[in-house]
């Protein structure tokens, strides 16, 4: 991890290589979850600090930050390529999803506005197949059940799972 640090002109502390190890144990993990992580690796560390650190190593391209509509920020060590998410509505789980035309940008507009486009950001939207077994086996439809397709700008955010069995 050093000589990644070095590559990237970042200086290596003990903090920023904890939160690099989170990062890699738990992809997709929030600044709270990574936290959490780096403090149980090394001890002390501040929020701050790892605040600090992810904002550095996002800077520098070591780290990619994501944040899906109605989901709190969230950080992955899948740097470099063109991939995107499918997200769960209900747990708000994320899952990495290869490029869908596999070249940078997946998609091509009809005027870029002058803009010189580089990367195209897509998230899917559904239920993961924990939540979507126990939606159907919890509601299961009949002939007589109309459902509706709620643009994601108008549905709510994902539950936490702390609040979905409440």
């Amino acid at each position: 991890m050093a000589e990644l640090f070095a590559e990237h002109r970042v200086h290596s502390t003990a903090q920023r290589m904890a939160v690099m190890r989170a990062v890699q144990a738990s992809p997709h993990a929030t600044a709270e979850e990574i936290y959490e992580q780096a403090r149980a690796d090394i001890g002390a560390i501040s929020r701050q600090s790892v605040y600090d650190a992810l904002a550095l190593l996002v800077e520098h391209r070591l780290l990619r930050r994501i944040q899906p509509a109605g989901s709190p920020t969230r950080y992955e060590d899948r740097v470099g390529d063109n991939h995107h998410h499918m997200v769960c509505r209900t747990c708000g789980a994320v899952q990495d999803v290869s490029c869908v035309t596999g070249r940078r940008p997946c998609l091509q507009v009809n005027d870029t506005h002058g803009f010189e486009i580089d990367e195209a950001e897509i998230a899917f939207w559904g239920y993961c197949a924990t939540c979507a077994h126990t939606r159907d086996s919890s509601a299961p439809l009949d002939s007589t059940t109309v459902q509706t397709v709620v643009p994601r700008s108008e549905a709510s955010p994902p539950q936490s799972p702390s609040t979905i069995n409440q």
